[in-house]
């Protein structure tokens, strides 16, 4: 499985659906339209900064409220490569992983990793190198079948390929 590395966007506590992607574009399901409103209610330049590969970091119930599926696709489409984050909501961590999104927890990376950190995630081992300050940090290696899932980019295309 390969890795992330990326320059970092990093958000706080209870980072809703409805904030990662506002309820008002919901009307759209392609990935590249949904990618040109991500974040905009609580970051307006993030869709003019983000560049592909560089990875988001949040703290506590990242990914919560509705379970629309829009949220981690356009997180994808963006061009991020990982989320990092304390915790996830549950519905958002598997919808994550069911579209190909890798996302990792790990509360001592979430809290010490800074805005504009340049950030290597290996998701063989688990383990997040904040390159800027030289930290290393043991997150949640995913299991070999979630590593299949993300490699195919998402669910469907694993089920198709088997």
């Amino acid at each position: 499985m390969k890795a992330a590395h990326g320059k970092v966007f990093k958000y706080g506590d209870n980072v809703d659906t409805d904030v990662i992607i506002p309820a008002r574009y919901l009307n759209s399901s392609d990935p590249k339209e949904l990618a040109t409103h991500c974040m905009e209610d609580i970051d307006k330049d993030f869709v003019n900064n983000v560049k592909e590969g560089d990875i988001m970091v949040a703290n506590k119930n990242f990914g919560c409220g509705s379970s629309r599926e829009h949220a981690p696709i356009s997180i994808k489409a963006s061009g991020i490569s990982c989320v990092i984050a304390e915790t996830f909501a549950r519905i958002f961590y598997r919808n994550a992983i069911n579209i190909g999104l890798p996302i990792i927890e790990c509360p001592e990376a979430a809290k010490a990793i800074s805005v504009g950190d340049e950030v290597e995630v290996d998701f063989d081992s688990g383990v997040i190198t904040d390159v800027t300050t030289g930290e290393k940090f043991q997150g949640q290696a995913f299991p070999p079948f979630m590593q299949k899932i993300i490699d195919c980019e998402g669910l469907v295309n694993y089920i198709n390929q088997k």
